[in-house]
């Protein structure tokens, strides 16, 4: 890759406008997160093992559609708005739109067969084509906007820092109009808000990603004769790289564990303590430690070593949720409070987790000589994927397990509270653990190794 002359330098107007595509990625993502499950068990009535399994099955749809769009990407030939900026503008229509059909109330009072149905068709075509076909070329984009280290991790935080805003409007306002209290105090979905903040959420992300396409630039070309390299030979070379192999692992791990923690975190505000303004006073502060690591994130990254961080936070969030699972407590505030200090470490690594993408590109392209930024972050995309779906998979299937009455008006039994209470500490514990087992044993590239990558491909492209 050689960088072009004429065009202006990194700065401050990518770091905000990568964050504000991040913003739109997040605002249907977030809502799906945190929601979706409510509104086909809850609204939908339909059996939560029954939602896992769709979860669970449309990841394997994502393991064909996440790959052939990075294949796709990294062989379209780039523009004179760069190779994968202009995906923005083509996609950001449709994944507004398929995210809002997800949440509509017609089906209701139709058989259990149409809205499954209708669950699994608009499901798959909001996660599996139409995000994915501008969410995979949105975090390729990052690596062609520079190939400075710090710089990469800027954008990796501001990432992260973009994720923040939806956070706040989806996980602090939304639950306030989400819910209804019956006269008795039990808490129910408000089936007719659903359509109404999807719609919001809908426009807010198509708006932001044209922002994002308008203040972004592409100024790295990629390597001539990269896109002839056929799939048989990417893939043989990607299973051969130890760092992609553990990223994925990392990713699955991580993904599915912060997924399963927002996803149940629904079940234990609502039925466990009877209380959904501790959801909201939950997902507010727990913003708090990404909002105070933000400005610390690069320097530390720096000191320490992405690799090295992500293995800190992997130990503090199994602490805390294995504390908790211990204990076992039944004070809203506690849970709350011992839970903001596991994410805080993770809070740190959420913000960095992007620059790992681009490292493990580099070194790809140290081993094979060719540069697949596509193609390698659609598999990290699927191992997000996957994590998320295993996540609300295990979710689903768990509630089933446990007892969960989809709907119910009168509560839920003191053995399927339990239950949930042991979804929501023990299997985070038994995630983030793996997560940091992978990092220390799998992983390979610490800080040494990066800065090696990093020197080499300079040597290579004479600068």
């Amino acid at each position: 890759m050689n960088h072009q002359k004429t065009v202006r330098p990194f700065g401050w107007r990518d770091k905000v406008g990568y964050m504000i595509g991040n913003v739109a990625n997040d605002f249907t993502f977030i809502f799906a997160s945190l929601f979706l499950t409510v509104f086909y068990t809850d609204v939908l009535g339909i059996n939560a093992g029954l939602v896992g399994t769709m979860f669970l099955l449309s990841r394997i749809v994502d393991a064909f559609t996440d790959t052939a769009m990075g294949r796709i990407a990294d062989k379209t030939k780039a523009t004179k708005n760069g190779k994968f900026r202009p995906w923005l503008l083509r996609a950001c229509g449709p994944v507004a739109l398929a995210s809002f059909l997800m949440y509509q109330t017609f089906t209701v009072n139709s058989s259990m067969t149409v809205r499954v149905i209708y669950m699994f068709v608009t499901y798959l075509l909001w996660g599996s084509i139409c995000y994915t076909a501008i969410n995979i070329p949105y975090g390729s984009m990052a690596s062609l906007m520079s190939t400075e280290a710090d710089d990469r991790a800027s954008l990796s935080t501001f990432r992260g820092v973009g994720s923040l805003i939806p956070q706040v409007f989806v996980g602090v306002v939304m639950p306030m109009f989400l819910y209804t209290t019956l006269e008795d105090g039990t808490k129910i979905a408000n089936a007719q808000m659903f359509p109404v903040i999807a719609l919001v959420l809908s426009i807010l992300a198509a708006v932001c990603y044209i922002i994002c396409y308008f203040m972004c630039t592409e100024r790295v070309k990629p390597t001539a004769g990269s896109e002839a390299v056929s799939f048989k030979d990417t893939v043989k070379a990607m299973m051969g790289n130890r760092a992609l192999i553990g990223l994925a692992i990392v990713y699955i791990c991580f993904l599915g564990a912060q997924m399963l923690n927002q996803t149940i975190n629904n079940y234990i505000f609502k039925d466990y303590f009877a209380n959904t303004m501790g959801l909201t006073i939950m997902n507010a502060v727990g913003i708090a430690p990404a909002l105070i690591l933000a400005p610390l994130a690069v320097p530390l990254t720096r000191k320490f070593g992405k690799k090295e961080i992500g293995i800190f936070a992997s130990i503090t969030g199994a602490s805390a949720f294995g504390f908790l699972f211990v204990a076992r407590t039944s004070n809203m505030w506690l849970y709350v409070a011992v839970s903001i200090i596991g994410l805080l470490g993770f809070g740190l690594f959420n913000l960095i987790i992007w620059a790992f993408v681009s490292d493990v590109i580099d070194e790809q392209e140290v081993k094979t000589h060719v540069r697949e930024d596509g193609t390698i972050y659609a598999v990290c995309s699927f191992a997000r994927k996957l994590g998320q779906a295993i996540a609300s998979a295990l979710g689903g299937w768990s509630l089933a397990l446990i007892g969960y009455v989809e709907g119910s008006t009168v509560g839920q039994t003191t053995e399927v509270m339990n239950g949930i209470y042991n979804i929501a500490t023990a299997v985070p514990t038994v995630l983030y653990l793996i997560v940091g087992l992978t990092l220390l044993f799998v992983y390979p590239l610490g800080k040494k190794k990066v800065l090696e990558n990093a020197a080499i491909l300079k040597v290579r492209k004479g600068e």
